[in-house]
């Protein structure tokens, strides 16, 4: 299937600089190059994660749970993503930018799908949408795309519909529900994605979906053949503590040097300790005796 995008697709040598692109993503796959994806939610992690060479900046709508503090992800809203995918954009320069479609955002209908999925460019300036589901979106990602919305698909544990699919469990594990993962995969790569999360399921599943359609699969408990990897930043760094999912890995404990922190300022501040005089500014003494003793 070929696709006009009519949103700047390729690296460009003039206004764009070094920001990547849809296309530089594909391009990936075609050299076998593997990428990542993290998830951002406000400008001063954007720039950290951009500056470090983070191929895909995903505002996923996991800050419901990591910075709102919602049970789910069902709770968040569009103004609520557009306003963090605002404040992730301005921390960013060359990474891909990528707005995660909330729950009920694009089920109703090709229109509110549309309008919704084009607050994530025109207001936050992103560069594409996530939506989660399989053939059951597929008219919907069509529509996106022809409307020129590049479109990043989800298939596997979807967070926004975990309840019918029994829990946050692993997807495609029988015959039946492996084959339904494929004929998604196969299905949303014909309509148009330009690359596809694969979340909780198998990894020779996750092997085979990649190995049989054309564009990036991005892995997130999916093992090591996707041609991408995601995390959720705030499990990676270790600062969400509700819950740590099998398929994490912690490449930091930072909850515990955050307390370990926050609790000598305390007792500094109660023992007098700060701040000391490398902490204060100083005043003549005859402006202070100036004063008089009002």
């Amino acid at each position: 299937m070929v696709l006009v995008f009519l949103h700047p697709l390729r690296r460009g040598e003039d206004d764009m600089g070094n920001k990547l692109t849809i296309l530089d993503i594909i391009e990936k796959k075609t050299k076998n190059e593997k990428f990542t994806m993290l998830t951002a939610y406000d400008a001063a992690f954007a720039s950290l994660l951009d500056g470090l060479g983070i191929d895909i900046l995903l505002v996923g709508d996991s800050l419901g749970m990591v910075i709102l503090g919602y049970e789910s992800t069902v709770p968040v809203t569009m103004d609520e993503m557009i306003h963090h995918a605002k404040a992730v954009k301005r921390g960013v320069r060359s990474s891909l930018l990528v707005g995660d479609m909330p729950f009920l955002s694009y089920q109703a209908g090709k229109d509110t799908a549309i309008a919704n999925a084009g607050r994530f460019l025109k207001e936050a300036g992103c560069d594409g949408v996530k939506v989660e589901g399989g053939i059951e979106v597929c008219d919907i990602v069509h529509a996106l795309v022809t409307a020129g919305i590049p479109v990043m698909g989800h298939i596997g544990l979807t967070p926004q519909t975990a309840s019918q699919l029994g829990g946050y469990r692993v997807q495609g594990r029988d015959l039946q529900s492996a084959r339904r993962l494929l004929d998604a995969a196969r299905a949303l790569n014909e309509v148009g994605v330009f690359s596809l999360v694969l979340e909780c399921i198998p990894d020779r599943l996750a092997g085979r979906i990649t190995e049989l359609i054309s564009v990036p699969t991005i892995g997130i408990g999916a093992g090591p053949f996707c041609d991408g990897q995601v995390l959720v930043t705030h499990d990676l760094l270790g600062l969400f503590e509700r819950f740590t999912p099998r398929f994490v890995r912690r490449y930091a404990d930072l909850s515990s040097q955050i307390k370990d922190a926050v609790s000598a300022f305390k007792e500094d501040v109660s023992t007098a300790r700060f701040p000391g005089e490398e902490h204060s500014f100083s005043i003549a003494d005859e402006v202070l005796k100036g004063l008089g003793e009002d």
